[in-house]
C-alpha cells in the first residue's frame, strides 16, 4: 500500500473512530450512516449559536440567520437559504467556517452543501410575503428577456424612483465646463462596466447637471431595453434600508438592489455621518462591481472631500472615472437660454437673456425658472418678452443674486487662499506671487458677480478693462493646461458660492 493511499485510510479510519465516540455521531445503534432529524437539529443549533461569536452579530443577523440545515445523505449536510443569490454570497464569504463549525459540532459530516429551499409563501422567515415574492420575481432564472424585466419592475415598483423622460442627452447643453462629463455619462450609457469607468463618479455644485446626466444615462439604458436599471437618491436608499430593518426584510432589500445591472445613486453626500446606511451601501457597492454590474453616483463634492464617509467606500468611489462638472460660463449659460427658449418656440430677445446670464450665475435650475416665469407671464398677459419687465417678474431672484457676492469679497477670499495681504489687489507690484492671484480674483468676479469690465477694472486699483479682459484670457488657458491650478480656481468658486 503506497503512503498516499494509507493517508486516506487512516483519515476514513479516525473519522469512523470518531464518530463512534460521539452522542450526535451519524452512526446509528444498527450501524447504518446518517443523522436523525433530531440530531441534525440539535447540531445545527450549537452551529448556529457559535456563529455571532465569529462573524459578529450585524453579519449573523443580515446574512446567516435565513440558513436551515435540510437533508442529510450520508456524511453530507445540506444546509438551506431562500433564495440562488443568498446561497452564492454565504457560501463565497462564510462557507469554509460554516463547515468548519458543523464538523467540529456534527462529526458525521464530512461536506457541507449549500442548496435553495423557498420558506413557505415565498418569504424569507419575518419578511412580508409580498416583498419576498417580488425579490424572488427579480433573480428567478428564467429567459433573459423575461428576467430583465421581471428585474426591473421589482426594483422600480418597489424601489427605484421613477426617471424623467426630459432629460436626455440630446436635451443636454454641452460646454467646456460640463463637456467631460458629458462624454463619461455618454461611454456609460453605450457601454456599461466599462473598464475605468466603474463606478462614474459625478461631482459639482447645485443646478449644473449632475441629476439630468444621470437620468439620460437610466432612459438610454432603459430603452435599449439590454439591462435592468435603479435610480433613486441617498435619501431614498436610506429611508428604504431603515424600513425593511423595521420590517425585518433586510434580505429583500438587497437582492433586490443585487439584482439590477445599472444603479444609480443621486446626492451621495447626503449619506454623510450615517454609518450603518453606509455600510450598508459599501457592501451593495462591492456586491454589483465585482458580479460586474454598473454604478452612477453623483455628490456635492469629489470622493476624496467628502468627509464624513467612510474612509474604505470613499477609495472605492474613486477608483473608477471621477467627473467634474464645473460651474457654467456666460457662454454656456447663453447656450442654455437659448435651447430652453427655442423648446418653449418662444422669442426671447438676446439683451434678456445677456441679462439673465449675467446676472444667474451659479444654477442652472434657477436660470432655467427664471426663463420659464418670464415666459408663462408673456403667454399669460399676451404681452412681448422685454428688457423692461425683467426687474418686475424676478425682483426677488435679482435681488437675491445682488447681494449675494461683492468685488470685496472675492477679493477677501482669493487673498486669504492665496496668502497675500488684501491691498495687493488693488497694489501696483507685477511680481508672478502677487500678479496671479490678483488675475485669479478678476476671472471669479466677471464669472460671479456680472459686474461689467471696467467696473472690475476700477475695484482693482483704476485698471483698464483691457487688462481685466487679459487677466480673464490667462486664467481660463491656465485652467485648461494646469490641473493644480483648475482646482484651486474651481475650490475658490465654490467657497465664494456658499
Amino acid at each position: 500500500m503506497n503512503a498516499g493511499s494509507g493517508g486516506r485510510d487512516v483519515v476514513a479510519g479516525n473519522r469512523l473512530m470518531t464518530s463512534s465516540l460521539a452522542v450526535d455521531d451519524g452512526l446509528h445503534d444498527d450501524g447504518t450512516s446518517g443523522f436523525l432529524p433530531g440530531e441534525i437539529t440539535r447540531g445545527w443549533a450549537r452551529v448556529a449559536a457559535a456563529l455571532p461569536a465569529r462573524v459578529g452579530e450585524r453579519e449573523f443577523e443580515t446574512w446567516l440567520r435565513a440558513l436551515a440545515p435540510g437533508a442529510c445523505d450520508g456524511d453530507e449536510l445540506t444546509l438551506t437559504l431562500p433564495s440562488p443569490f443568498l446561497r452564492d454570497w454565504v457560501r463565497g464569504h462564510h462557507g469554509d467556517l460554516i463547515e468548519s463549525l458543523v464538523r467540529a459540532e456534527m462529526p458525521g459530516v464530512a461536506r457541507v452543501i449549500f442548496g435553495v429551499a423557498p420558506r413557505p409563501g415565498g418569504a424569507i422567515s419575518g419578511t412580508r410575503p409580498a416583498v419576498a415574492a417580488a425579490s424572488e420575481a427579480a433573480i428567478v432564472q428564467a429567459a433573459p428577456s423575461q428576467q430583465q424585466a421581471a428585474a426591473t419592475r421589482s426594483v422600480t415598483n418597489d424601489l427605484a424612483a421613477p426617471l424623467d423622460e426630459r432629460y436626455t442627452f440630446d436635451s443636454f447643453v454641452v460646454g467646456k465646463p460640463n463637456e467631460f462629463a458629458y462624454a463619461c455619462a455618454r461611454r456609460v450609457a453605450e457601454r456599461p462596466s466599462s473598464p475605468g469607468f466603474n463606478p462614474l463618479f459625478l461631482y459639482g455644485g447645485v443646478g449644473l447637471g449632475k441629476t439630468h446626466l444621470m437620468h439620460a444615462i437610466g432612459g438610454e439604458l432603459t430603452r435599449s431595453g439590454r439591462v435592468s436599471v435603479a435610480y433613486m437618491s441617498a435619501e431614498k436608499f436610506m429611508y428604504r434600508f431603515i424600513a425593511a430593518i423595521r420590517s425585518q426584510s433586510t434580505m429583500e432589500f438587497k437582492e433586490q438592489l443585487r439584482s439590477v445591472d445599472v444603479l444609480m445613486i443621486d446626492d451621495l453626500q447626503f449619506l454623510i455621518g450615517k454609518e450603518s446606511t453606509q455600510e450598508e451601501f459599501f457592501h451593495t457597492f462591492n456586491a454589483l462591481v465585482d458580479a460586474g454590474k454598473q454604478i452612477v453616483v453623483s455628490s456635492d463634492k469629489s470622493p476624496s472631500d467628502l468627509s464624513g464617509i467612510e474612509d474604505r467606500l470613499r477609495t472605492r468611489l474613486g477608483c473608477g472615472m471621477v467627473a467634474d462638472v464645473h460651474a457654467t460660463t456666460f457662454e454656456l449659460r447663453m447656450a442654455i437660454l437659448s435651447a430652453k427658449a427655442n423648446s418653449a418656440q418662444v422669442s426671447v430677445p438676446p439683451k434678456v437673456m445677456e441679462f439673465l446670464a449675467h446676472k444667474i450665475t451659479t444654477n442652472v435650475r434657477e436660470l432655467e425658472g427664471a426663463l420659464n416665469r418670464l415666459i408663462a407671464r408673456a403667454k399669460l398677459v399676451g404681452a412681448p418678452i422685454s428688457i423692461e419687465t425683467v426687474p418686475e417678474v424676478l425682483h426677488d431672484i435679482l435681488r437675491a443674486h445682488d447681494r449675494r457676492l461683492t468685488i470685496e469679497e472675492i477679493q477677501k477670499r482669493v487673498a486669504e487662499h492665496f496668502h497675500i495681504r488684501l491691498t495687493e489687489m488693488t497694489s501696483q507690484r507685477r511680481a508672478r506671487a502677487v500678479a496671479r492671484p490678483r488675475q485669479v480674483a478678476m476671472y471669479l468676479a466677471k464669472q460671479l458677480t456680472g459686474r461689467s469690465l471696467p467696473e472690475i477694472g476700477r475695484r482693482f486699483g483704476d485698471r483698464d478693462h483691457t487688462t481685466v479682459m487679459h487677466a480673464v484670457t490667462r486664467v481660463q488657458q491656465l485652467m485648461e493646461t494646469d490641473a493644480t491650478f483648475a482646482e484651486d480656481v474651481e475650490l475658490l468658486r465654490r467657497m465664494l458660492e456658499s
